[in-house]
């Protein structure tokens, strides 16, 4: 049994990590699926670490720009909770942070729950590339 399916069957998919869409538009291309994840790792990080530095400096444009940014790379890959989380980030970003310790507070949940994401995809992408 691969990563994926021991992922897949016995539902040890982490938290808010769902790849039927990826799967389904990738109508069976495993190079589409290795292209995708690698550059959501490419991209996440970066824009995780422009939210955190925006928050760090109170820059709420930066971070309502970004978070804007990553909401449908969350999406793509059936992250809907820290999507949902995330847009809620931006909004609050945009209005200014009138709560700024909520704002971090809900960065933080979606960032923990993204790098631990992160960690199952570049497993996934491994298996993937071996299939190559």
């Amino acid at each position: 049994m691969n990563v994926t399916d021991n992922f897949m069957s016995q539902n040890l998919m982490p938290q808010d990590l769902d790849l039927s869409f990826l799967y389904d538009i990738a109508d069976g291309s495993t190079e589409f699926i290795v292209e995708s994840i690698d550059m959501f790792l490419h991209h996440t990080p970066e824009l995780l670490e422009t939210i955190t530095n925006g928050i760090a400096n109170d820059d709420w444009t930066i971070v309502a720009s970004a978070s804007h940014k990553l909401k449908p790379n969350l999406g793509f890959f059936g992250m809907t909770q820290s999507q949902a989380n995330i847009q809620e980030v931006e909004l609050m970003a945009k209005a200014g942070a009138p709560d700024p310790a909520l704002l971090r507070s809900k960065f933080e949940d979606v960032k923990a729950v993204v790098m631990d994401n992160i960690a199952s995809l570049v497993l996934i992408k491994a298996e993937k590339e071996a299939e190559l």
